[in-house]
Formats: C-alpha cells, sequence, structure tokens
C-alpha cells in the first residue's frame, strides 16, 4: 500500500497531473520531472503539500524537493498509483533536453561531462590543502613551514602532495574519459586519449613558455609540415574537442566496419586519426584559445580586481539557477592547471556560504514550522558546499534572502579579489573550502568568510522582520 498516496497526489495535480509528466526519476533529495507543459504547474498549491519543501525548474527539469530518504519513497508511490513508471536520469536529462536552446545543451553538455570528474578534483583540493599546511610558511612559524621545522615530515608532505596532485597532471586523462563516454565513444579510449596528450616524451606545457621563449620547442617534421611536439598538462579545452572528434570516429568507423575485424580496426584507426589531427590542428588552435581565456580573467582581475570580483559576486549566484555555472568549471580547471591558482573559485565557495546564511536567518524569520525545518538543515548543507535546498528551496522562494544573500557574496568577493585571494585547486564550496586557499591568503578569506555570514544573516533577518513581515503571520 502506498504510504504516501495523498500527498503523491496533491504532487501531481499541483504539476498538471499524471498526464503532463514525460518522464520522472529521483535524486538524494528531489523530486525530477520532465514535464510537457511546465507553465501549467500550481507552484504556490504545490509548495503548499507538507511533504513539499520547495520546488524549482533548471536545464529543463523541474524538479521538488522532498527530503533525504522521504523522496524515495515518494516516489515509488508515484510508480506505484500511476502509470508514468520508472525512468533513470539519463531518461529525465534526454527528455528534458529536447526543450532547451543550443546555448542551454551547450551548458548541460559540460555540466555532464565536468561533474562526474568532481569527487576527484575535489579529493584532490582538499589533500592539497593539508599539504598547504604542512609546507606553507607563516601558518605555525613565522618565516618557516611545519617540513622545516621538522624535517621528518617533509617525506609525507611530498607523498601527500603526489596523491593530492595526480588528478591536476593527469586532468586530460579525467576529462577525456568523462567526455568521450557523454559523446557516446568507448570511455577507455577517451583515457588513452587524455594520457597521450601529457605523454612524458613530450615538452610539458608547463614548460612551453620558456622553451619558446629560448626557441628550444621540439617539433616533428611531417612531410615538410613542422609540428609542435608538446603536451597539454592542465589544458582543457583541447582534450574537449579531441574527444568530441575520436567519439564521432569511432561510432562512425563501427557503423561501417564488419564486427569480425572491429577490434583491428575501429580503435587503433580513432586513435591515430585522433591523435594526428589533435596535434596538428585541434591541439595548437585551442591551446591559444584556452590561454587566452585564462590570460582574459587573469587580465581583468590584475587590472581592476574590485570589479572582477564584485560583477562575478553578484552574478555568480543567478547562473546557478540557470545552471551555466558549470561553465566557469572549465575556467577554473584552467586556471589551477596554468600553476598559479584560481581567483574565481573562492568566490563561489564564499557564495555557497552566503545563501546557506541567508537561509539561516529565514529560521527565525518564518513561523512555518515546514518552513524552519527547511531552512535549518539547508543551512548547514550549503555552508558544506551544497546550496540548492537553500536557495530553491527557501531563498528564492521567498525572493528576499536570494538578493540578500547576493549582497553578501558580492561585497566579499570584492574584498577577497582586492587582496588577491587564490585557491591552489577547486575544493568543497564552502566553509571547508578555507583548506584549499593559499595559505598566504588564509586570513582574508577567513574575512570574507565572516561577511557571507554576517550580511546575508542581517540582511535577511531585519527586511524579513520589518519590510517582509506581513509574508509571515
Amino acid at each position: 500500500m502506498a504510504k504516501y498516496e495523498q500527498e503523491v497526489r496533491e504532487i501531481l495535480e499541483a504539476i498538471g497531473g499524471e498526464e503532463n509528466v514525460d518522464k520522472a526519476t529521483h535524486c538524494v533529495t528531489r523530486l525530477r520531472f520532465a514535464l510537457k507543459d511546465e507553465s501549467i504547474v500550481d507552484t504556490d498549491k504545490l509548495e503548499a503539500i507538507s511533504l513539499v519543501k520547495g520546488s524549482f525548474s533548471t536545464n529543463g527539469q523541474f524538479q521538488v524537493i522532498i527530503g533525504q530518504g522521504t523522496v524515495d519513497q515518494v516516489y515509488r508511490d508515484i510508480v506505484e498509483l500511476t502509470d508514468i513508471g520508472e525512468s533513470s536520469k539519463s531518461d529525465v536529462k534526454d527528455a528534458s533536453a529536447k526543450k532547451m536552446n543550443p546555448f542551454q545543451k551547450a551548458v548541460k553538455t559540460l555540466a555532464d561531462i565536468f561533474i562526474p570528474i568532481l569527487p576527484a578534483i575535489v579529493t584532490a583540493g582538499l589533500l592539497l590543502g593539508l599539504n598547504n599546511l604542512l609546507t606553507g610558511p607563516d601558518i605555525f612559524f613565522d618565516g618557516a613551514s611545519i617540513v622545516d621545522v621538522y624535517p621528518q615530515w617533509a617525506g609525507i608532505a611530498e607523498m601527500i602532495f603526489i596523491i593530492a596532485n595526480a588528478a591536476f597532471a593527469f586532468l586530460p586523462a579525467l576529462i577525456g574519459w568523462s567526455a568521450v563516454r557523454r559523446f557516446g565513444g568507448s570511455d577507455l579510449l577517451g583515457i588513452v586519449l587524455g594520457l597521450i596528450l601529457v605523454h612524458p616524451d613530450l615538452l610539458s606545457a608547463w614548460s612551453y613558455a620558456d622553451a619558446q621563449q629560448s626557441g628550444d620547442v621540439p617539433t616533428w617534421n611531417l612531410f615538410g609540415l613542422s609540428v609542435e611536439a608538446i603536451g597539454y598538462q592542465g589544458q582543457v579545452l583541447p582534450v574537449l574537442f579531441a574527444s568530441l572528434l575520436l567519439a564521432k570516429l569511432e561510432l562512425w568507423l563501427r557503423s561501417k566496419t564488419p564486427d569480425s575485424i572491429q577490434l583491428l580496426v575501429v580503435a587503433p584507426v580513432a586513435l591515430l586519426v585522433t591523435g594526428f589531427v589533435t596535434f596538428i590542428v585541434i591541439g595548437p588552435i585551442t591551446f591559444a584559445l584556452g590561454n587566452g581565456i585564462t590570460s582574459l580573467f587573469t587580465w581583468l582581475f590584475d587590472v581592476m580586481p574590485a570589479v572582477g570580483g564584485l560583477a562575478y559576486g553578484l552574478l555568480y549566484a543567478p547562473l546557478v539557477v540557470t545552471g551555466m555555472h558549470h561553465a566557469f568549471l572549465a575556467v577554473d580547471l584552467q586556471l589551477t592547471g596554468a600553476g598559479d591558482g584560481t581567483f574565481l573559485w573562492p568566490i563561489l565557495a564564499l557564495s555557497n556560504i552566503a545563501q546557506g546564511a541567508a537561509a539561516l536567518a529565514m529560521l527565525f524569520v518564518s513561523r512555518n514550522e515546514n518552513v524552519k525545518g527547511v531552512a535549518g538543515t539547508s543551512s548547514v548543507s550549503a555552508f558544506l558546499g551544497v546550496t540548492e535546498p537553500a536557495m530553491f528551496g527557501v531563498n528564492i522562494r521567498f525572493k528576499f534572502p536570494f538578493i540578500c544573500a547576493i549582497i553578501g557574496s558580492a561585497i566579499a568577493a570584492t574584498f577577497i579579489s582586492n587582496n588577491n585571494v587564490l585557491a591552489n585547486s577547486v575544493g568543497v564550496g564552502g566553509i571547508p573550502g578555507i583548506f584549499s586557499i593559499q595559505p598566504g591568503a588564509w586570513l582574508e578569506f577567513a574575512i570574507g568568510m565572516v561577511i557571507v555570514l554576517v550580511i546575508p544573516f542581517v540582511l535577511t533577518l531585519a527586511y524579513g522582520r520589518t519590510v517582509a513581515r506581513g509574508q509571515f503571520k
């Protein structure tokens, strides 16, 4: 017997009925619907249901926040009580993608590629933070690090660095695996492609500028054509475009090659052709393009750090709403791959904390027990780097907390950008993110955290108890 039969029927009625649902699935906390017509959804009626903690639409999906654990049973009840049937996340994504414009599809593609490799990148960021504690000067001792004072820790620090840095040293292999799989090819070939681009016999991308200046860049002579024999360590664009070519070429070869000789033909030909095209055409063009994008952002934050920080601090949370924030992950990885650190990711971390602080204030503003429960739990989640429950379940729902969070984020972003706060890597996008910040900027980042904890909380509390108090009677 369905445990939440009444609530399920109310949810379906609010979203336009069973006939308005194309596909349905769920994640850890949310029901995910690909709806035929989102305009007929009655959001107020939906969010008045006791089980529902919020709703939002993104990337062509309408998502209803239920909560961890409960959402599993609610989804099972939907399947049992209706003819909607079970669907996987990819089924819902495919159904939702049909309603996207080309730009939205491109952003979604980037998200599909980068999200699967995030655990490896975030883990590497946390471990690099641990390495920072051991090797960073002026953290525990004036002018010296733990390793300087206690040399017996040097071997441990070195080993931690190697373990942490592997994800960045072989970043093209991670991207190649995820990208080729996303484009429909064999993910194993994607890994091989990525490893080809960082082969130790190639000139490292990190040494390219010096070699170019001294005129020592190695080259291949291909029938009179001079091709630079350089690797693409820390680069994002070369492996992305090469992966697209590899996947499409592999699929085409599979369709034209008899099954009996596919093993001898498909992978060797696909890799060989892709390798040649990448080193001759794709690599040089995208290498220059990637460095150009990096230089543009670096120039902005060097010349006008306050403007750059303010703009990104203002825009990051709205970008999350549209899903476009995933596009900037590629820029973050490009910046960290260059070896100097990223100035964008610290702003992301502070924006997440700001959303949590605004949601926490709603715990004291609202008189609705359901809202209080969501505000309390979602604020903790945001402080630890997961903002969707706070943003969509509370802040955007009441609008003014979202705006207050953006104000706090913009002020803090301006401050840390002016003080050249950099992260060595992408890490946990919340309070624990301080461990990914370069040690010399911990104080400034900590001040930024205080700003995004205090300003959004105070503004939300003050506005909610004065101007918006009528909403909570």
